[in-house]
């Protein structure tokens, strides 16, 4: 009886890991498999949706963003400012060269300090950040991070990474999961923490990623990109010492940012930043 309960064990096990081992292949097939080039970076990335996908879905997501946000501003001329603004930077940099629909929002949120785009180019911004920002320049910096999430495809390159890290993480589970031994639970959650920090340090690749970039369309718009250091500069004392350690955000902190900025702006302008530039 007991030889036939141990052998009953092993069986599972083994099978068990077979199915774990074709779950992990599936969503590494199905990762890799997956790519197109970016038609403005000329990046080969890997995304499973086309960028039409891209803007239906966040054209349906933009309302319910819009109500955990306390709705769209009711500040007619402020709305206007923020959308001809966006709309002259995606006009006058290589944002134009992008497939995507922009569309600018001011939310109504007062006390929270946020922007954030979803995919296909709607652009959220709150009035609580705006209430941080003087100047356009300010604003242009603020808006040209939030473009080129969309263009960067960020948001599709992630879905494809969680697709990815749940295939993976589900694998590890079954692979590692005894539901005879409770104590093998912990290991799957050491799996399941993985998979999060993976998307977690993506995410802060994003964010470096579309700082350089937007210094860049800042600069082809013709605004000054040191107001990007600026901003950055108020976020940090908006946070008063509460932003949480950089390696578990998915923010880097704004120290960090603002020397990866500072570098970027010495590439764009290596004999100095021009005089004649929008502040």
């Amino acid at each position: 009886m007991t030889t036939t309960t141990r052998g009953s064990g092993i069986g599972g096990i083994s099978g068990r890991l077979i199915v774990a081992v074709i779950v992990a292949l599936v969503a590494v097939v199905g990762y890799f498999g997956a790519t197109q080039i970016n038609p403005v970076t000329q990046e080969k990335q890997h995304v499973a949706m086309s960028p039409e996908q891209e803007i239906a879905l966040g054209k349906q997501a933009a309302p319910e963003m819009e109500q955990q946000f306390g709705g769209l501003s009711q500040d007619q001329a402020l709305q206007a400012k923020v959308n001809e603004l966006g709309s002259a930077l995606v006009k006058n940099s290589d944002a134009a060269k992008s497939p995507y629909q922009y569309q600018f929002h001011v939310l109504a949120d007062q006390k929270t300090i946020n922007a954030f785009a979803l995919p296909g180019g709607q652009v959220f911004v709150t009035e609580g950040l705006l209430k941080l920002l003087q100047t356009d320049g300010e604003l242009a910096g603020v808006l040209s991070h939030e473009i080129f999430h969309v263009v960067g495809r960020h948001s599709a390159e992630q879905a494809a990474r969680a697709q990815l890290s749940e295939g993976l993480t589900g694998a590890a589970v079954m692979a590692t999961y005894d539901p005879n031994n409770p104590a093998s639970a912990n290991s799957a959650q050491v799996a399941q923490l993985i998979g999060q920090m993976v998307n977690m340090s993506y995410g802060r690749d994003d964010e470096l990623e579309s700082d350089n970039q937007g210094v860049h369309y800042m600069a082809q718009a013709g605004y000054d990109p040191r107001a990007m250091v600026s901003v950055m500069q108020k976020l940090e004392q908006a946070s008063q010492g509460q932003q949480p350690p950089e390696f578990f955000s998915t923010h880097p902190n704004p120290e960090r940012r603002i020397e990866k900025i500072q570098e970027e702006i010495g590439k764009e302008f290596p004999n100095g930043v021009p005089d004649n530039l929008k502040k």
